[in-house]
């Protein structure tokens, strides 16, 4: 028997998979989480700083071979929405969200705001990487609210 989610996501167009999991951490934090999760084999594959809304310094690290990744997210300033976390948190790092990478984010963004959730950006947009992305608030459906942030990430051609 499938969930109200489950269902809810079998019916948005090209979900393929888990694109990453964005870990928030504290400024100043950033090198040594790096190096942590590289002692357990992770490979950095790129380094950027989002302004715009996001004011993020990103650091992506491969899982194995396989295409999903980590994503730290260390705020910039304090109007980054990642410090606004941070300090929700009492001041701790830790999971911020989770994107799942589609075959087209307008297809994607189309069906969820037909189907009623909650998207945060008024459109995809860019993010980093060269990707087009947009953000689904975490109490999206009433019926089934997720209770965490999501991202439809899709990658460049």
């Amino acid at each position: 028997m499938q969930s109200a989610v489950g269902q809810q996501l079998s019916t948005v167009p090209g979900v393929q998979f888990v694109d990453h999991v964005a870990i928030a951490v504290k400024q100043g934090d950033l090198e040594g989480q790096v190096a942590a999760y590289k002692m357990l084999g992770f490979t950095e594959v790129q380094r950027e700083d989002v302004l715009g809304t996001d004011q993020v310094r990103e650091v992506l690290l491969q899982i194995g071979e396989g295409p999903n990744l980590i994503q730290l997210l260390e705020p910039l300033n304090a109007n980054s929405p990642v410090q606004k976390l941070l300090d929700k948190n009492g001041g701790r790092g830790g999971f911020a969200h989770v994107a799942f990478r589609v075959r087209n984010a307008q297809s994607a963004f189309d069906a969820m705001t037909k189907q009623g959730f909650n998207i945060i950006d008024k459109r995809p947009r860019n993010g980093s990487r060269g990707t087009t992305v947009f953000f689904v608030h975490p109490k999206s459906l009433e019926s089934a609210p997720f209770g965490f942030l999501i991202e439809i990430v899709e990658e460049p051609e």
